[in-house]
């Protein structure tokens, strides 16, 4: 059922730890402003990319020895998972909405899409839509670097990465047919990447994560694992190519606001506990290779960004 208007005139917004979480979350806070509710954002990630979301009161993370205090005057306060960022939202204000039954309940839609849902059946808001308010800061070229392929090879786990190697070997071969792709790595990450640079392959060293989204703004295309930087190239509407473990993954958790495509490892593979461990390896090179080459081929996409008066500078290679 529908909340009551003044319970959304003043709402907090929760922000995951989790970037793909927090962009997708950003949708609720997006189509509550639009309906008129004051909104307030909590969270270390978007608090980092507020530039790009103008308009909107965005704020660090909010320590959960605090959260009692700052939430006390808030109509309702949402978080996406049950128990993470605030451990137990519930017990800390009485309007608590979490939306964790929208990342289990059996659907073919994405989460993007489940969210959007969500905002019309149980916030009951009129026509809203598949927009989280991102708008890109002045001055930025919506991919300017046409033959830049953005290759992002780790995620928050393990067994969500595709091999090191092969992530090598698919750059190698990309740049032989005429590319130029850059690997994206945490600073922490760095080092176990460096030596892709000594086979000519580009290892930025980007700053903070607006630095990050700039770049990867300014590029043609996307190659990553299931992660939240494959959300944020979605997001910026840079053609995305997602690599799965599994199909009931992808089709939860796919990057669904740009152009994009999945391919999954474990398509054929029986069991759950099989496709933990041998997906990355039934998936080949030339496989990625061959699909990301259709998916080029597939069409070319107008943007969605009007090239922006001159202002801040796209970051340097």
């Amino acid at each position: 059922m529908p909340l009551d208007k003044d319970s959304l005139a003043h709402v907090a917004i929760i922000a995951s730890p989790a970037i793909g979480d927090s962009l997708l979350l950003m949708t609720v806070a997006h189509n509550l402003r639009r309906a008129g509710s004051n909104v307030t954002v909590f969270g270390a990630h978007i608090h980092a990319l507020r530039a790009w979301f103008p308009g909107f009161d965005i704020r660090p993370a909010l320590p959960p020895d605090q959260a009692s205090e700052v939430l006390r005057d808030y109509g309702a306060v949402v978080q996406l998972h049950e128990a993470r960022p605030l451990p137990e939202p519930h017990a800390i204000h009485p309007r608590a909405l979490i939306l964790e039954h929208l990342c289990r309940m059996r659907s073919p839609q994405s989460m993007a899409q489940r969210l959007v849902e969500y905002c019309r059946a149980e916030l009951g808001l009129l026509d809203p839509e598949k927009h989280n308010g991102l708008v890109p800061p002045a001055g930025l070229v919506h991919r300017s670097h046409q033959a830049r392929v953005v290759i992002h090879p780790t995620a928050s786990t393990p067994d969500k990465c595709w091999l090191a190697s092969r992530f090598v070997t698919l750059a190698r071969r990309l740049r032989d047919e005429g590319l130029d792709p850059h690997f994206i790595i945490s600073p922490a990450e760095r080092p176990q990447w460096e030596h892709v640079q000594e086979l000519g392959l580009g290892l930025p060293a980007l700053g903070g994560l607006d630095e990050v989204e700039a770049w990867i703004f300014g590029s043609g295309w996307f190659i990553g694992n299931d992660s939240g930087i494959g959300h944020l190239a979605s997001n910026l509407h840079v053609p995305t190519l997602s690599l799965f473990m599994r199909q009931g993954g992808a089709r939860t958790w796919r990057p669904d606001w740009g152009p994009g495509r999945i391919l999954v490892g474990g398509d054929y593979i029986p069991t759950g506990k099989l496709k933990e461990k041998l997906w990355k390896y039934a998936l080949t090179p030339g496989r990625v290779a061959r699909d990301f080459s259709r998916f080029r081929a597939n069409g070319s996409w107008p943007s969605p960004y009007a090239v922006a008066a001159a202002g801040a500078a796209m970051p340097a290679l």
